[in-house]
């Protein structure tokens, strides 16, 4: 038996999120069929996170185990060769330890949430980002940000639907920035809240359209009452960046 650590690329919009599900194809589905057919071996791919319908990953981890071992450059070439024609790509493979685990060992994740900003609608981009045409004000936005940095009860950007057993968590890094037309979300913790970042993104909207003052996320977070807060913002924008553990851990 041999674990590998898999780093995967994938476009969400025709996947029903990550994980199987009955109610229509996953990524996760799309990458334990090629293996499959690779080593005719039913395997499960654990992922470092769960992301939903619609939501893409630059930089998605995930372990698997084979009773045959092969090598990383054998599983790269054979899995992107069979995963097509889905958007699913495996851009890294490694051995890893058998007690290495893809979620489990993780110390951090990290998010980008991407807005095109202009009047035009999207045409290539269409899915692959929020387009918001009131011009934003992303300078505002990031001094909104810094307010949620830090250790905090994040009640007021959380999911009805969540399931997490506390609303607290520890937000490393919340930077707004702008490139041209499009303005960057970059969200960097040990864990999220289900719809945290979305929810992020719909009040910093908020803020950047000049409808709140950055100092109003400070109070509504403070609230701890998420029908204070901004809408969901779209799936569409949310990528899945990275995650990281521990030299140790491999």
């Amino acid at each position: 038996m041999a674990r590998y650590l898999l780093t995967i690329e994938y476009d969400g919009r025709p996947f029903v999120g990550w994980q199987r599900q009955e109610n229509g194809f996953s990524v996760q589905q799309a990458i334990e069929d090629a293996f499959l057919s690779f080593c005719q071996e039913s395997v499960s791919v654990m992922s470092a996170g769960r992301t939903d319908a619609g939501v893409h990953a630059k930089g998605m981890k995930a372990h698997v185990d084979l009773t045959k071992p092969a090598k990383p450059f054998q599983i790269f070439k054979a899995i992107n060769a069979l995963v097509r024609p889905h958007p699913v790509a495996i851009v890294g493979v490694r051995e890893v330890a058998d007690d290495f685990h893809a979620r489990f060992s993780c110390i951090g994740r990290s998010y980008r949430y991407r807005i095109v900003n202009r009047q035009a609608p999207l045409t290539f981009e269409r899915g692959l980002a929020w387009n918001l045409h009131r011009k934003l004000d992303a300078q505002a936005m990031q001094r909104a940000a810094q307010y949620l940095v830090g250790h905090h009860d994040f009640t007021s950007f959380r999911a009805a639907n969540c399931q997490a057993n506390s609303p607290v968590r520890t937000l490393d890094r919340l930077d707004v920035y702008r490139q041209g037309q499009e303005i960057v979300i970059e969200a960097s913790a040990r864990s999220f809240l289900y719809h945290q970042i979305r929810n992020f993104a719909g009040s910093l909207k908020q803020v950047g359209e000049g409808q709140w003052s950055p100092e109003n996320l400070k109070e509504i977070m403070e609230a701890k009452d998420r029908t204070l807060s901004g809408p969901t913002a779209p799936s569409d924008g949310l990528y899945f960046l990275d995650a990281f553990y521990p030299e140790s851990a491999y």
